[in-house]
C-alpha cells in the first residue's frame, strides 16, 4: 500500500483536519517536477548520471573522493539549500524555512513548497501541544480519582464486619475526555453519565498530600452522588436530594462499581495516549517521506536540514505521552490486575477481534439460499399461477402482515450491518460509543451473518405456506403450515432471550437492557445508546403494528380460516393507536429528561417534534379507520406540520445542512468522512 493511503487509513477520524496534509504537498512537488523538467539544463545530471554518480562514489571510482573515503564536497553550509529557524510568539515555537536558491529557474515553487510544509509543521506541532497538555490535565483527575478509590478501599476494608450491605447504587465519575478523538456523538453518549465520586478540593496540594498520611482525611474531600439505576429509586432519589442528607455508603457493591468505572475510564485514557502517540509518529514519518520525495525531485539535500527541525520540534521531541502511558500502565497493573503484568496490558491493549471463517462461511451460504429461494418463490407462482386464483385476496389480506414483520427486521438488520461496515471503515469508536466490552461488539458480517439467516427461515416458511387449497370438508387450512410463522417468531424469541452464552449473548442483552430503558423513560438518565434505540423503534413502527396482528390473527383463531377480522375488533384498533404512539412517545419522555438534566432549550425543541408526529399519526390512524371529511382535514393540517418541522430538523439540525459560513458548502465545518456526497446521499435516502 503506498504511504499516501496508508496515512490517510490510520487517521483519528476527529483529528483529520489537524494531520500534515500530505496529499497536497504531493501534489505541489508535482508541479515542482513538471518546472524542473521544463527548465532542465542539458548539463543537468539525469537519474542515470546521478546512480551512475553514486555508484563510483561507493565503488571508490569518484576522483572527487580522497583517500580516507570523504567527499570534497560535503561541505553542508555552501550546499545548504535551506534555512529553517524557529520564531518566539505567543509562548510558542513557530517555525519558518528560507530558501536559499532563489537565483535559480522555479525557485519561486520552491519557496512556495517550504512556505506550506512551514504552515502544517506549525499546525500540527500547535494540535500535539495542546492534545498533550489535555491529557495531562486529564491525568491529574485520574491521579486524584485513583486516590480516592484507594481510600475508599480502606474504608471499606475498615468497615467489612459492621458495614449494612443496602446495595446503594452509587458510581464514579469517568473523566470524559478520556477516550478516544471524541465526536459530537461521544459526547452525546457520555455526558449523561450515571452518577460521580468527586473529590472537593479547596487546596488540591492539600488533599494530595493527606491521601500520603490518612486515608480517612481524603474522604472528607470526596462526594458519591446517586445515580438513578432503577425506575424505582428515582423517588428516593429525589428525596434524598430534597432532605440534603445523602450519606457515603461505603459497601462492597459500591466498591466494585467504582473501581470498575475506574478501571475503564484507565483503558480509554490510554488508549487516547495510544492514538496521540500514533499522531506523532504519522506526522514525522509524512514529513520525512515528503522531504524525501523533495529531494529526488529537486536533486538537493534539504531533507536532513528540514527533519533535524522537526526532530527538535515539540511533536518530534516530547516525551510526555510516553511517560504517561508508563505510568497509566503501572498504575493499572499494581491496582486492577493484581500485579499481574501480562493481563493488565491484555485489558490495555486488547487484540482486535478476529473474524471468523466460519461467520463469513454462514453469511455467503445463507446468502446463496435467500437468493435461491427468493428465485424459488417466484418461480412457483408463476408455476402455479397462483395470481388468478381466487383466494389470492384473502392471502394477501391475511398472511402479509404476518410476514411482513420478518421482512421489517431483516431490512433493519441489514441497514445495521451497512452502518456497522462504515463507522468500522472510517474509523469511528462505535463499541465506546456504545458502551460496549471491547471484542464482544458485532461485525458487519455477523449483522450480515443474522439477517440473511433469518431470511432464509422466513422465505422457507413462505413457500411451505404458499398454498391455496383449503380442506373442502371442514374449510380449513393445514394448521402445521399456518403455525409456520407464530413457530418462527417464537424461535426468534427464545433466541433473543436464551441465558446461554450462543449466537452473541452480550449483543442480545445489550438489546434488550436498552430497550427496557427506552421503554422507562424518562426514569432513567438518557444515554446515546438510548435515544439510539428509541430513533430506530419509531423508523420500525409497521413492524410493532405487525406483532399486535400476531396475537390477534392467533389469539382469535383466525389463522385456521385465514380470515382478517382484526380491523373489526374495538380492542385490536385501540391497540392500534397505541402501539404506534409508544416509541414516539418513548423519544418524548427522553427529551423531557435531557431537557431536564441537561437545561439545553434545544432538547426541548426536538421533543416538540416527537409530540407533533404524535399527534399527526392519531390523526392518520384514526383517518383511515373513519374516513370522514373531519378527520381528514385535521389528519392533513397536523401531518403537514409534522412533517415540515422534522424534515427541517433532520435536514438542518441534525445533519447541518445549509450552513452558508460553513467551510463545506452547505454543510457543518467537521466531517467525519472526507465524501460531501456521502451526506447529500443520506439526507436524500
Amino acid at each position: 500500500m503506498k504511504f499516501g493511503k496508508e496515512f490517510a487509513s490510520q487517521m483519528v477520524p476527529e483529528w483529520q483536519a489537524a494531520y500534515v496534509d500530505y496529499s497536497s504537498l504531493k501534489k505541489f512537488l508535482k508541479e515542482i517536477h513538471g518546472v524542473k523538467q521544463k527548465y532542465r539544463q542539458p548539463d543537468t545530471p539525469t537519474r542515470l548520471q546521478r546512480a551512475l554518480t553514486l555508484y563510483r562514489s561507493f565503488s571508490g571510482l569518484d576522483p572527487r573522493r580522497n583517500k580516507g573515503g570523504s567527499s570534497f564536497d560535503d561541505h553542508d553550509v555552501e550546499n545548504q539549500a535551506i534555512l529553517v529557524n524557529s520564531v518566539r510568539g505567543n509562548g510558542s515555537g513557530k517555525y519558518e524555512t528560507t530558501f536559499l536558491m532563489v537565483a535559480e529557474e522555479g525557485a519561486e515553487y520552491e519557496q512556495e513548497f517550504f512556505k506550506k510544509l512551514d504552515n502544517e509543521l506549525n499546525k500540527v506541532d500547535k494540535f500535539y501541544r495542546s492534545k498533550v497538555k489535555e491529557v495531562m490535565a486529564e491525568a491529574e483527575t485520574l491521579t486524584n480519582q485513583m486516590h480516592a478509590l484507594i481510600a475508599f478501599r480502606i474504608k471499606v476494608d475498615k468497615l467489612q464486619e459492621n458495614f449494612d450491605v443496602s446495595g446503594s447504587n452509587d458510581k464514579i465519575m469517568v473523566p470524559m475526555n478520556a477516550l478516544q478523538g471524541t465526536t459530537e456523538s461521544d459526547n452525546d453518549a457520555k455526558q449523561s453519565s450515571n452518577g460521580c465520586l468527586e473529590i472537593q478540593e479547596e487546596n488540591p496540594k492539600k488533599v494530595v498530600s493527606s491521601i500520603r498520611l490518612a486515608p480517612q482525611e481524603v474522604l472528607n474531600h470526596v462526594k458519591l452522588n446517586q445515580a438513578i439505576q432503577a425506575p424505582f429509586s428515582a423517588a428516593k432519589v429525589y428525596c434524598a436530594s430534597n432532605t440534603n442528607k445523602t450519606q457515603m455508603n461505603f459497601s462492597k457493591d459500591n466498591l466494585k462499581k467504582i473501581q470498575n468505572q475506574l478501571k475503564q475510564a484507565f483503558i480509554e485514557f490510554y488508549y487516547k495516549l495510544r492514538l496521540l502517540k500514533n499522531y506523532s509518529f504519522l506526522n514525522v514519518l509524512a514529513f520525512s517521506k515528503i522531504m524525501k520525495k523533495y529531494d529526488k525531485i529537486t536533486s538537493r539535500r534539504a531533507s536532513k536540514y528540514y527533519m533535524r527541525t522537526v526532530d527538535d520540534s515539540y511533536i518530534g521531541n516530547s516525551d510526555e505521552v510516553t511517560k504517561l502511558m508508563e505510568r497509566v500502565e503501572a498504575t493499572f497493573i499494581k491496582h486492577f490486575s493484581n500485579s499481574n503484568r501480562s493481563k493488565g496490558m491484555n485489558q490495555l491493549r486488547p487484540k482486535s477481534k478476529k473474524e471468523r471463517h466460519s461467520t463469513s462461511f454462514g453469511t455467503g451460504f445463507f446468502a446463496g439460499c435467500t437468493a435461491a429461494l427468493i428465485l424459488a418463490l417466484v418461480l412457483i407462482i408463476h408455476a402455479r399461477n397462483i395470481l388468478d386464483k381466487e383466494g389470492r385476496v384473502q392471502y394477501m389480506e391475511s398472511m402479509f402482515p404476518v410476514y411482513s414483520l420478518f421482512g421489517f427486521m431483516v431490512l433493519h438488520m441489514l441497514m445495521h450491518a451497512g452502518n456497522i461496515y462504515f463507522w468500522r471503515r472510517y474509523r469511528v469508536n462505535y463499541s465506546f460509543i456504545f458502551g460496549f466490552k471491547q471484542g464482544t461488539e458485532l461485525g458487519f458480517r455477523e449483522a450480515l451473518f443474522l439477517s440473511f439467516g433469518l431470511a432464509t427461515l422466513a422465505l422457507i416458511s413462505v413457500v411451505s405456506n404458499l398454498d391455496m387449497e383449503m380442506d373442502p370438508k371442514t374449510g380449513d387450512y393445514k394448521a402445521l403450515t399456518e403455525l409456520l410463522p407464530l413457530s418462527l417468531l417464537l424461535l426468534v424469541i427464545i433466541v433473543l432471550l436464551c441465558p446461554f452464552n450462543i449466537l452473541y449473548r452480550s449483543s442480545r442483552f445489550f438489546l434488550l437492557r436498552t430497550s427496557f430503558r427506552c421503554i422507562c423513560a424518562p426514569l432513567y438518565k438518557v444515554k446515546f445508546q438510548d435515544f439510539y434505540l428509541a430513533d430506530q423503534f419509531t423508523s420500525e413502527v409497521q413492524a410493532f403494528r405487525s406483532v399486535e396482528y400476531y396475537i390477534c390473527h392467533y389469539g382469535w383463531g383466525d389463522f385456521k380460516l385465514r380470515q382478517n377480522t382484526c380491523k373489526s375488533n374495538d380492542i385490536f384498533n385501540t391497540f392500534y393507536f397505541i402501539v404506534a404512539v409508544v416509541p414516539y412517545w418513548s423519544r418524548l419522555l427522553q427529551c423531557v429528561r435531557r431537557f431536564h438534566d441537561e437545561k439545553d432549550p434545544m432538547q426541548g425543541y426536538n421533543g416538540l417534534k416527537y409530540f407533533l408526529t404524535i399527534v399527526a399519526l392519531c390523526t392518520r390512524t384514526a383517518y383511515g379507520l373513519d374516513r370522514g371529511t373531519s378527520w381528514k382535514a385535521v389528519a392533513w393540517t397536523f401531518s403537514a406540520m409534522a412533517a415540515l418541522y422534522g424534515t427541517y430538523w433532520d435536514l438542518v439540525v441534525d445533519w447541518g445542512l445549509l450552513q452558508r459560513r460553513s467551510k463545506n458548502r452547505w454543510l457543518r465545518d467537521k466531517l467525519l468522512i472526507p465524501y460531501k456526497s456521502v451526506y447529500f446521499g443520506a439526507m436524500v435516502k
